[in-house]
Formats: C-alpha cells, sequence, structure tokens
C-alpha cells in the first residue's frame, strides 16, 4: 500500500447562499439595470465635459430655439382655430344629410303605402270582373289562380336556418355561390314548394305571401324573395290539401327526401305537421294581362288569356 495520506474531499455543512428573488427574470433585470446603452452613455458624458449639453449658450442658438418654438406654437393655435372654426359646419352638414334620408325615407314610406292601397283595389276590381264575367268558373279560376283567399285542411311546414351557419360546402349544393352552407337558399325553397305541388298541394303561402303559378323565388343576396318581398327566417310554408296524405306524400318524394338531407348533412331544422284548418290570403297582386269576357253566345270562349303575379 501506498504511504501517503489520503485526502477526503472538503464537504462543508454550511448553507449555500439564498437565491436572488429575480434570478429567473435575467433579461428584464439586464434592461432595468442598464436602460440606457452604453454608447449613448458615453457620449452623453462626452458632450457633459465639453460643456456642449444643456440648453444653447449663444444667443444666435437661443434665437433659434426661441422661434422654432414660437413657429410650433402658431401652428398649434392655426390648426385648433381652423378646427373649431370648420367643426360647426361639418356638424350642420350631417345634421342637414341625416334630415333629408330622414325625409327621403319617410317620402318612400308613404309611396310604398299607396303602392300598396292601390295594389289592393286593383285586387278587388279583378276579383270582381272574374266573378261577373266568368260565369259558373268565376269561383273556380279566381280559386286557380289565387285571387281569392282560402282556407281548409293542410299541413304546416316549418324551415329554418342552422343554429351554426359556418360549416363546410359539399353535397348538393356545392355548385352554389354561397359559401354559408347553413343557410336555407331560394333554390331549396323552390324544392320545397314545387315538392308539396306534386304531393297534392291545392293552395301554398310562405310566410303569409301566397303563391301562383307565376311567382318567382329568387335570392337577394342571402335573402330570398317571394314575388319581390323579402322573407325572414323562420319559413312557414303552409298548403292546402289533404293533410296527413299531404304530409307523407311529400315526406317520401325527391324533394322530401332532399330536405332531410339538407337537415342530416347542413343543421337545417325543419318541422312539418297536419293541420285541420289553414288560412292562406289571396294574391297580393294578382295581374291579368291578356284576357277577354267570355261572349255571351255558345261555342265563344277565351282565346288567349293569361294571369301572374308582379
Amino acid at each position: 500500500m501506498c504511504g501517503m495520506s489520503q485526502q477526503f474531499p472538503d464537504r462543508s455543512t454550511s448553507p449555500p447562499p439564498p437565491r436572488r428573488p429575480d434570478a429567473s427574470m435575467s433579461l428584464l433585470t439586464n434592461v432595468m439595470d442598464h436602460s440606457l446603452d452604453d454608447g449613448y452613455a458615453e457620449a452623453a458624458a462626452r458632450r457633459k465635459a465639453d460643456g456642449s449639453a444643456g440648453m444653447p449658450r449663444t444667443l444666435r442658438a437661443k434665437l433659434g430655439l426661441a422661434a422654432g418654438l414660437v413657429l410650433a406654437a402658431l401652428v398649434v393655435t392655426v390648426g385648433a382655430a381652423q378646427a373649431r372654426i370648420a367643426a360647426p359646419v361639418v356638424a350642420k352638414e350631417r345634421e342637414e344629410l341625416i334630415d333629408r334620408v330622414e325625409a327621403e325615407t319617410s317620402a318612400a314610406d308613404k309611396l310604398e303605402q299607396n303602392v300598396d292601397k292601390l295594389r289592393v283595389d286593383v285586387g278587388e276590381r279583378q276579383r270582381k270582373a272574374l266573378q261577373e264575367h266568368g260565369g259558373d268558373q268565376g269561383g273556380l279560376v279566381a280559386l286557380l289562380s289565387g285571387a281569392t283567399a282560402v282556407q281548409g285542411p293542410g299541413v304546416k311546414l316549418v324551415v329554418d336556418d342552422a343554429k351554426d351557419t359556418a360549416q363546410g360546402g359539399g353535397g348538393p349544393r356545392e355548385s352554389t355561390s354561397f359559401s354559408d352552407t347553413g343557410r336555407l337558399r331560394d333554390r331549396d325553397m323552390q324544392r320545397i314548394v314545387n315538392g308539396l305541388w306534386s304531393s297534392g298541394a291545392e293552395a301554398v303561402a310562405i310566410n303569409g305571401q301566397r303563391l301562383t303559378s307565376l311567382s318567382a323565388i329568387r335570392a337577394a343576396g342571402e335573402a330570398i324573395l317571394v314575388d319581390n318581398r323579402p322573407l325572414v327566417p323562420p319559413y312557414t310554408v303552409l298548403a292546402v290539401g289533404d293533410g296527413q296524405r299531404l304530409s307523407t306524400a311529400f315526406q317520401d318524394s325527391a324533394d322530401g327526401q332532399y330536405l332531410h338531407v339538407l337537415q342530416e348533412n347542413y343543421g337545417i331544422r325543419t318541422s312539418i305537421s297536419a293541420q285541420e284548418e289553414v288560412r292562406l290570403p289571396a294574391a297580393p297582386s294578382l295581374i291579368v294581362r291578356t284576357a277577354e269576357p267570355l261572349a255571351g253566345g255558345a261555342g265563344k270562349g277565351v282565346a288567349n288569356t293569361g294571369k301572374g303575379t308582379s
């Protein structure tokens, strides 16, 4: 064995120095301790030693500084004065514009009310003309053309947009330009109405708008228009017919299955129920385009007729 004495490492039992509270924030600590870059600090110290720091000492420099301050004050004062002068003018123009908009809106509302009154008057005169000159078929003609209000058994179909309308595309509506597949669109409403007609409906109305053979269902932006009148969801479709049979026939049809696909894949909310009685209003703007009164002699009839809605 070696005769040299073995040296054991010194393991002091004294506790280590306490850890600084901000030891984990070294970057923030460095920024706080050295807020000014060393180069800037050196330049400031050199200017202070040369006597060039602080306010200007020469008369020329003082005059230049005073002129700059006066010019800045003048610019601020002129800007504030112009803004104060222009403020009443801008406010007055804004008030005049608001008054013009309100006046034109009021005038448009009055014209619309007048148009509605005239449309109702024209509709009443047309209905009377159909009853007077149509003979025994006047009531049937008025019914088929939507000129009279109807009531009877039928179905009530309520269709509404999906709760979450930001869903993906694809499916039976992938060719549409709309990106929101959770909304019911005009083409969907067209299929629903056509499905009800083909299932045996005798009269159909959407949100109180009576449909005729020439009614148009279109889109303006994301709104559905029926005869140029915008509809707001939920859409309530009422159809006159044998309630239970009409409901079953529609749900089993291709258009009913299409509506079911919209419900399953896109979240469109639907509900259909048979009703003991539904009431449908008359078409609001029935227009007889080309018609001749039925002649009194036998064998003479209407040569060329057509009816539609505006």
